[in-house]
């Protein structure tokens, strides 16, 4: 009944570490648009878990998805790089 699922990471840069055991992750990924062809960069903000507050803007991190933690937070610091 132990079924392992593999758990998505993304990597980011924290853009704000003001909250207690909480940072916000922007992460960046680049999209080629479907019209014009042109490739795009497209943002995205995740609030991400940090238990020991060791993260600092403008860190790159690594963030792995988990259980929801709270409201908007569902992700947890892998790494911080």
């Amino acid at each position: 009944m132990s079924e392992t699922t593999v758990k998505r990471t993304l990597t980011g840069t924290v853009t704000s570490d003001k909250m207690d055991k909480t940072i916000t992750v922007l992460v960046e990924r680049k999209v080629k648009h479907p019209l014009l062809g042109k490739i795009i960069r497209v943002s995205k903000k995740y609030h991400a878990h940090d238990e020991n507050n060791e993260c600092h803007t403008g860190d790159v991190v690594t963030i792995e998805e988990c259980r929801p933690l709270a409201k908007t937070k569902a992700w947890r610091v892998a790494k911080a790089a």
